[in-house]
């Protein structure tokens, strides 16, 4: 679905290129960004996007963002422009709310306007010559910039005051993954706080004040988020399962259920997965959902694993997945969820399992145990989930009080890990003496 406006058009509609002067040349020029205001996961879908918007603003451009989605921009321009025409346009209701300065570094390439005679031409904005508005004048462009001028520090200031203590956690969340800040999360704005803002200011090209205005603010805030830009991230009440959480439905789906699971499947190229636990129990049932899960396929051997009285938390790492499965015991029920996500992308996999945590919400209801009882279940298979197989299994014989096993040494050639008993969830780990 393409976000069409989020507030009337102003009385005053006037063209950016009257507004600014963009700065012309490659998107590679020094010093130049983006106002990046969408992100659509088909070109087709951007280019409906881009004749909407190129009815009432110029220069705006179509890029791939090498992910499978594709962004719609305005610009080039220099970061002092850019700045002001984000603070116009979205105070102007003309773009998104969620708007933000992207840099050239972050598009792979440039589909729209095109390049060459392949690329995809846009639809001609269809307009109605009765309803068309003139360009405003120069002089009523100059008043609606004067109305919205930079905060002063004392301004800014007082607006920084109105933050809740969630909203300054956040803002030195971001400064902190920004590079410049390296203290406390504790929504205090002390010393180390102001460097960082001023540090930050910096480089952006604007005054080091150490205090971040409205705008500012915006931006580095829009910076820390654009991580996340094309994964769809939005709640997602599954009612039959009890759980309300953010989770990247541009990238998932919801496929089935398999009790206890909920199963999210990809829908692209990106081969991420989602996985909602939900089901009754006691201890006894946590205990046992934590050694089966390190028994499946989805989630490698390597990584740290965490277990206590009422939840569990683990993390499988390998060379093509790493796997977050976590779930915790409260009345009687038992929620949680696994994230399955492409290795090599560890930032984006980061902030997307924050959020997901973050937004975490039990709501009433459990997954029936009979829940895709109809489904076909292969021998190799626990609740549609594929359990990792043993390379081989041998016998041996028990030769001391210790535990010592005698057996081949054929039998434990190659192994990277070898387990004593009648399979992976119920063995021991053992060493090769």
């Amino acid at each position: 679905m393409i976000r069409y406006l989020f507030a009337p058009l102003a009385a005053l509609a006037f063209s950016l290129g009257l507004l600014l002067a963009p700065q012309r040349g490659t998107a590679q020029d020094a010093g130049e960004v983006y106002v990046q205001i969408q992100a659509l996961p088909s070109q087709a879908e951007a280019l409906e996007a881009i004749r909407f918007y190129e009815g009432g603003l110029s220069d705006v451009k179509g890029f791939s963002l090498g992910n499978g989605f594709h962004a719609v921009a305005l610009g080039p321009y220099s970061r002092g422009d850019a700045g002001q025409v984000l603070r116009v346009l979205r105070a102007e209701g003309r773009i998104p709310p969620d708007s933000y300065i992207a840099y050239p570094s972050w598009f792979a390439e440039r589909f729209y306007p095109p390049q060459d005679g392949s690329a995809p031409q846009a639809p001609a904005p269809q307009q109605d010559a009765t309803t068309q508005q003139a360009p405003a004048p120069q002089a009523d462009l100059d008043a609606a910039l004067s109305a919205l001028p930079d905060e002063s520090p004392a301004e800014a200031r007082q607006s920084e005051a109105l933050l809740s203590r969630a909203e300054r956690d956040q803002l030195q969340i971001a400064l902190e993954w920004a590079g410049v800040y390296n203290g406390a999360i504790d929504g205090a704005f002390g010393r180390g706080t102001r460097s960082a803002m001023a540090a930050w200011q910096q480089t952006q090209g604007l005054e080091p004040t150490g205090i971040l205005t409205s705008a500012q603010r915006a931006d580095l805030l829009g910076q820390y988020n654009a991580i996340l830009d094309g994964l769809g991230l939005a709640s997602r009440a599954d009612a039959r399962a009890g759980i309300r959480m953010d989770m990247p439905l541009g990238v998932v789906d919801f496929d089935r259920y398999q009790a206890p699971f909920a199963f999210y499947a990809p829908t692209g190229d990106l081969q991420a997965q989602v996985v909602l636990i939900s089901q009754e129990g006691d201890q006894d049932t946590l205990y046992g959902l934590y050694d089966i899960l390190q028994t499946l396929q989805i989630v490698p051997e390597d990584g740290p694993r965490q277990r206590g009285s009422s939840d569990f938390r683990i993390e499988g790492r390998s060379s093509s997945v790493v796997t977050h499965a976590e779930a915790s015991l409260a009345e009687g029920e038992i929620k949680g969820f696994i994230l399955v996500w492409p290795a090599g992308d560890s930032q984006r996999r980061t902030r997307l399992l924050e959020q997901m945590q973050a937004s975490f919400t039990r709501t009433p209801g459990v997954l029936p145990h009979d829940a895709g009882a109809g489904s076909e279940q292969s021998i190799d298979l626990i609740s549609g989930l594929e359990v990792r197989k043993p390379l081989r299994g041998r016998s041996g014989v028990y030769v001391g009080t210790d535990g010592a096993v005698l057996t081949l040494a054929s039998a434990v050639e190659g192994c990277g890990r070898v387990t004593i008993g009648s399979g992976l969830e119920e063995g021991a780990e053992a060493s090769v003496a």
